[in-house]
């Protein structure tokens, strides 16, 4: 995925769904390799996302003076943020190939992905930037090269987009991770693209600390990917959520309705994060495949381990014993 080769491929690659009613019955090779891609729900983060990116495309489209605007997916630790920027992506890169069709945008890159490598120097983060364009780096070039040849490419490759993921990495306070700072901030003066970063709770890291984070602060906007709430007002945005996945199972013998009458005890057993519900469900769902019941319960439920932080949060309810009185 952080190569221009491997971002494309999942762009372009039809996204998983569930057969169309009436299809023929699809083997058990096939199903099972569905339930491990699975289908993305489309979710409130998701939205939001891709009403901000596109309106701050547009807003930058003509900027030229100074960066761009830019956002920020902050939440928990899966909460989905990397496949709400993902989908994004794809979008993007989608709509781009739709508007100017395949041949006028031969050997244009609209979309770039780059996670930022723990402890990540100025010239370790430029290298990675370089690396996604396949723009060679010898080992005798300086960070300043190696940064010129990313903003030339990318400006060459017209990129439009440029998501950065793992932001909370950088932390402004050492010497390494201000440099790093710095870097993003020339590269997003230089390049000609709208910025999206991602990255766990990043509010309450160093990022947004000292000079270079009110720099940050000043000018990209959060799109909060929190947990899903078990109610919201009169709605119930998690058992919506657990009933879109459950329409999208491709079981033959689970019963409708199983999995949102689940729903208060699926918000327990992963703290309403939909990274944690999807592996839950999708685990499931290949289990019953492989014993040949094709249909998930709670008891189907309880057998699977999830995440460790799922696992930690969740505390199963044990019915207290009764007391017996003895007779004198």
């Amino acid at each position: 995925m952080t190569t221009w080769d491997g971002f494309h491929a999942f762009a372009t690659t039809p996204v998983a769904a569930p057969p169309p009613p009436g299809a023929p019955h699809r083997s058990l090779e096939e199903r099972l390799a569905y339930h491990s891609r699975f289908v993305t729900v489309r979710t409130p983060a998701i939205d939001a996302l891709a009403k901000n990116v596109r309106t701050l495309m547009i807003l930058g489209r003509h900027q030229t003076v100074t960066a761009r605007p830019s956002l920020i997916v902050t939440g928990p630790a899966g909460a989905g943020k990397t496949t709400a920027l993902l989908q994004v992506g794809r979008a993007c890169h989608l709509a781009h190939t739709r508007r100017h069709g395949a041949a006028a945008t031969a050997g244009h890159v609209p979309v770039a992905y780059v996670l930022v490598p723990p402890a990540a120097s100025a010239k370790t983060l430029a290298t990675e930037f370089a690396r996604y364009l396949g723009i060679p780096v010898a080992a005798g070039m300086s960070q300043a090269q190696i940064t010129g040849a990313v903003c030339h490419t990318y400006t060459a490759a017209r990129v439009q987009l440029v998501m950065i993921d793992e932001i909370h990495r950088l932390n402004p306070r050492t010497t390494t991770g201000a440099q790093s700072a710095d870097l993003i901030k020339d590269l997003t003066e230089r390049i000609g693209a709208t910025f999206v970063y991602a990255g766990i709770d990043v509010t309450t890291t160093p990022l947004f600390t000292g000079v270079r984070g009110a720099q940050l602060a000043g000018r990209a906007s959060l799109i909060d990917c929190a947990a899903f709430p078990a109610r919201l007002g009169d709605s119930e945005p998690f058992r919506d959520l657990v009933k879109a996945m459950e329409t999208a199972l491709d079981l033959r013998h689970h019963r409708p309705g199983t999995l949102p009458k689940l729903a208060p005890y699926l918000h327990e057993r992963t703290a309403g994060r939909i990274g944690s519900l999807a592996r839950l469900i999708r685990q499931a769902a290949i289990t019953t495949l492989i014993d040949g019941t094709e249909r998930i319960t709670k008891t189907t439920l309880d057998a699977i381990r999830l995440d460790h932080l799922a696992e930690q949060h969740y505390q199963p309810r044990t019915r207290p014993r009764s007391r017996r009185t003895s007779t004198p």
